[in-house]
């Protein structure tokens, strides 16, 4: 029997290894997929039980469907497709950079809204289907900084509703489509350990949420136990605040008022 397949994008490291490696424990057969991270796909697929990688550079509209149908064409059952690749660079809202911005929109909402599409047209399976598209807690807690990031990922949550819809009312209540929001969770931009260790706990419970929680969070996602087009937040309460600027900053603003 083929063994239930999932393709995460950005798959080779950070948040998306984490969950790769959820589901390859889980026995799954894992798709790595990355553009740059070479070494770090194939270091980690060589560590798995059952895994193989695939590049794409996801701003290549074209290249994007050939990968879905090179998947569908030799995946048995692919279940699930996990959005997790993403550009993530600094410009705020006073100086809004447009090349910045043209690449994280058309990357980080246009590219998993396109890939979701194609999965669905495609891929084969005679269980559930699943999308999950990791968006962030900024969708519900925005500040001024890393404004096109923040900008695409409201784009890409705010197709994740009308894309459940359409499922359901096109005739395949089967199919799922999630978010899945994480807060403050692995070291960004240029955090050093101990700014880190502080801005990670801006959050309700005053507690750093692990990597390991979004995995878990993923895979729980993918049974379809909520409601297709639910979003869940993985932050220990980050996005029920207001913070006026990200926590980067926040966490450096407090050390100096500290000093």
């Amino acid at each position: 029997m083929a063994r239930p397949a999932i393709l995460v994008t950005g798959g080779a490291t950070r948040i998306g290894a984490r969950i790769v490696r959820r589901f390859a424990r889980e026995g799954w057969q894992v798709v790595i997929h990355y553009r740059s991270s070479h070494d770090a796909a194939h270091d980690l697929a060589r560590q798995l039980p059952s895994a193989e990688t695939i590049r794409c550079d996801l701003a290549d509209d074209d290249a994007r469907k050939e990968m879905v149908l090179e998947l569908a064409g030799k995946l048995g059952d692919w279940r699930c497709l996990v959005n997790s690749a993403s550009i993530f660079r600094y410009d705020d809202m006073t100086a809004l950079d447009p090349e910045t911005n043209q690449k994280a929109m058309h990357v980080n909402a246009f590219a998993p809204a396109h890939l979701a599409q194609l999965f669905f047209a495609h891929a084969h399976s005679e269980d559930l289907r699943c999308v999950i598209d990791v968006t962030d807690m900024k969708v519900e807690n925005p500040n001024p900084d890393f404004a096109s990031y923040t900008m695409s990922k409201n784009a890409l949550a705010s197709t994740i509703v009308p894309m459940a819809i359409e499922r359901r009312t096109s005739g395949h209540e089967r199919d799922r489509v999630y978010g899945l929001a994480p807060g403050a969770i692995l070291p960004s931009h240029d955090q050093d350990p101990e700014e880190t260790e502080v801005s990670h706990r801006l959050n309700l419970l005053r507690r750093k949420t692990g990597a390991d929680e979004i995995a878990d969070a993923a895979w729980f996602l993918a049974g379809g136990a909520l409601k297709s087009g639910s979003s869940l937040f993985v932050d220990s309460g980050q996005h029920l605040l207001q913070q006026d600027r990200d926590v980067i900053w926040l966490a450096r603003d407090s050390g100096e008022q500290a000093r």
